[in-house]
């Protein structure tokens, strides 16, 4: 396996197995088969599938109170928080991988400790983020620059969300335990409960008892909460009935440096993501009040395609991440290919769902009449971004599971500047046409990069 950080010296997933005193007869054959695939990516679909149901709700309470300025407060907190957490997301993806090749390599031992210490880095950035709310609250009115009345309801929302950032970061490194097992099922029991859990206390507390803005974020806060405890629980109990772990296993100095290079290059490839996406809705502005509005509604085309491409990532990460642990190349190689193949499919059925269904969804999203005779011209440059998307998705996927977070995050940085320069020669040129154009340059990089440098780490991982 290519080595994840600059200090640490590469090892194969055999070596690493050896080193814990697993040996191979540990490890767990198994098949990677449709089912395989489907029983891991359908589950996390319909849990992600929860989360903009979820922030309809939100809208929706505080729509009642009939006040522009709470909605924005609630939109523009809920933008920064977002920001913040997803500088985060790592504690999820990188937990997963690492468990994945701990599970394939039949050492319960090293799932135990890849959970813990995923958990100690969550205790730790969560109580950072809490301690620091009012300062990123701030920062976020600052950013924003918006009317006091905004400012004051983001300040409130984000001041009460970041006191359940433990709890949330606790989440991500549940989530990514029960993803690495392959157990999807669980996952999406884990985030119903919580969405679920959010979404009747949104209603209570903002709705029936007035509180608003604030009812929202304690709703969300609570809905964490009592996630982290069931998630705890369960995990807890399961660890109860295995051996047990001792305590210089979970301090393994090397194991945590590993585990925080891994960290590091997902947040550097997430921070490209998000400064593309930012570049592309700063080149809109330029385009015109009306252009960026059709854009931004077109981009929940990309984001609709993106909670159903994400179940199969999961399934990649999972099965790749199993594959190398279980030293068991034909496994990988098949995970890869079923994990592509039902992407694909998928990715066509939404980019046709969206298209022929398209100018229905931008009616839903914008009462404006010039913003929806404007979106609907670059209606299927929006719904083709699923398959141009689908690839990088894929392949983001199998890279974090077999934990080659130094390639993911080079190709990402490399497709990031191919980005920038194809939007600085085609948007002067072809204005919103070039902008997707682009953007799709931009995704089709990402996947096809990654894919280039598959063999080479094939032959250096088995």
């Amino acid at each position: 396996m290519g080595h994840i950080g600059c200090s640490i010296k590469p090892q194969s997933a055999r070596q690493q197995s050896l080193d814990k005193g697993v040996t191979p007869a540990d490890a767990k054959p198994f098949a990677v088969t449709n089912r395989s695939v489907l029983a891991i990516a359908v589950p996390m679909t319909l849990a992600y599938l929860t989360t903009p149901l979820l922030g309809l709700v939100d809208t929706a309470v505080v729509g009642q109170f009939g006040d522009a300025a709470l909605l924005g407060g609630l939109a523009a907190g809920a933008l920064v928080f977002d920001v913040v957490f997803n500088t985060f997301n790592f504690l999820r993806s990188g937990t997963t991988g690492l468990v994945a090749q701990a599970f394939g390599a039949g050492d319960e031992l090293e799932e135990q400790a890849v959970f813990w210490r995923a958990v100690l880095i969550a205790v730790v950035a969560g109580a950072v983020l809490a301690a620091l709310a009012p300062l990123v609250a701030i920062a976020g009115q600052t950013f924003i620059g918006a009317e006091p009345r905004v400012s004051d309801a983001m300040s409130v929302y984000i001041r009460i969300r970041l006191l359940g950032a433990p709890f949330s970061l606790i989440n991500y490194a549940i989530l990514g335990y029960v993803l690495g097992r392959g157990e999807g099922g669980l996952g999406l029991m884990l985030q119903a409960v919580l969405n679920g859990i959010n979404i009747v206390l949104c209603i209570l507390l903002g709705l029936k008892l007035g509180w608003g803005v604030a009812g929202v974020a304690w709703a969300t806060v609570t809905g964490e909460f009592v996630a982290m405890l069931l998630g705890l629980a369960i995990v807890v109990r399961r660890f109860r009935a295995a051996p047990r772990l001792p305590r210089h296993r979970l301090l393994d100095m090397a194991a945590f440096l590993r585990m925080l290079s891994l960290n590091r290059d997902i947040m550097i490839r997430s921070f490209s993501l998000l400064a593309a996406f930012a570049l592309f809705t700063r080149q809109g502005a330029q385009l015109g009040t009306l252009m960026l509005a059709a854009n931004a509604v077109l981009m929940n085309f990309l984001l609709v395609g993106g909670y159903f491409l994400d179940g199969f990532a999961n399934a990649a990460e999972q099965l790749a991440g199993r594959a190398i642990g279980a030293r068991a190349e034909a496994a990988f190689r098949r995970a890869v290919k079923l994990t592509l193949f039902w992407g694909l499919g998928l990715a066509g059925a939404a980019t046709l769902v969206l298209w022929l269904g398209g100018t229905g969804l931008v009616a839903l999203i914008t009462t404006s009449q010039d913003v929806r005779d404007v979106a609907d011209v670059y209606l299927l440059w929006a719904a083709l971004t699923p398959l141009s998307g689908v690839l990088a998705f894929q392949m983001d996927g199998v890279f974090i599971g077999a934990t080659w977070s130094r390639d993911m995050r080079n190709m990402m940085l490399v497709s990031f500047l191919i980005f920038c320069a194809a939007l600085l020669t085609l948007a002067p040129s072809f204005g919103n046409y070039g902008l997707w154009a682009a953007l799709h340059i931009f995704l089709l990089v990402r996947g096809f990069s990654l894919l280039a440098i598959l063999p080479r780490r094939l032959r250096t991982a088995f």
